[in-house]
């Protein structure tokens, strides 16, 4: 029974099976519940269907609690959490576990006598539910690959976007700070526009009016707008290789019974 519970969970490897069908159910549910959110916050469809709302939220979170212990209890399949009890414990600290927590935990607070404040702070946790849809699809799982696979390169590319903020603030700071005192106070409040300048927003609200200041903006806006194309050349890169190697894989003709490949 367990690991026909831990198969029927995981993503379906068949069209039009069981698995398949669950998969199909918790994604519909989840998109639910993402359009719900969006919903309530009409202060008008919630006066009228509050209790429609209400309704759904306490079948969805039902199912997504069931969802959740079927899931610890049958994670024991794993072999990575093989150990009874042990591995039960380890597979609730996995992020996807604690996420599935999180997606439930603000409906059962109330019933623990917790501040109804707190709550209404923790309801931004049912917007996890949206990253639950991660188990289903192949394309997210695809973008994991990528972004473990890139993490270094994505990493460097951050620490120097950073270093060229802090360095970009600094000078703007020196070279505006006598003539603006108020906009260009300290180096971190410097840091707002740098970031409007470097993400080449320019929001327009602190802008430089000396001709260093100028002169040095206009540098770092037009280096801004390679500097962002860093990260997305980085993917991009990703992306093509992972597609190369599931292109490669479908090509690729391997022995049915010992799993080696073929000439």
């Amino acid at each position: 029974m367990k690991k026909r519970v831990y198969q029927i969970l995981n993503v379906s490897q068949r069209r039009g099976d069981l698995s398949w069908w669950v998969d199909v159910f918790l994604i519909s549910l989840i998109s639910l519940n993402v359009l719900a959110i969006i919903l309530e916050s009409v202060a008008s469809l919630w006066a009228e269907y509050k209790a429609c709302f209400l309704a759904f939220e306490a079948f969805s979170v039902a199912v997504f609690s069931l969802e959740y212990l079927l899931r610890v209890w049958s994670a024991n399949e794993n072999p990575a959490f093989e150990k009874p009890i042990g591995g039960n414990l380890r597979y609730m600290l996995t992020p996807l576990a604690i996420i599935d927590l999180l997606a439930v935990l603000p409906f059962y607070l109330p019933l623990l006598g917790v501040d109804l404040r707190i709550v209404r702070m923790m309801r931004i946790f049912r917007l996890l539910r949206l990253f639950k849809i991660n188990r289903y699809t192949r394309a997210l799982t695809a973008i994991n690959k990528v972004l473990k696979e890139k993490r270094e390169e994505l990493f460097i590319s951050m620490t120097f976007t950073f270093f060229l903020l802090l360095l970009a603030s600094t000078l703007m700071y020196y070279a505006e700070h006598e003539a603006q005192p108020e906009a260009f106070s300290s180096i971190p409040h410097t840091m707002w526009w740098g970031i409007a300048t470097l993400t080449t927003v320019g929001y327009g609200d602190v802008y430089p009016i000396t001709n260093a200041g100028r002169v040095l903006g206009g540098i770092i806006a037009v280096i801004g707008i390679g500097l962002f194309a860093l990260p997305t050349g980085i993917l991009a890169s990703g992306f093509s290789e992972e597609i190369g190697k599931k292109e490669e894989a479908a090509h690729r003709h391997t022995c049915p019974h010992c799993n080696k490949e073929l000439p």
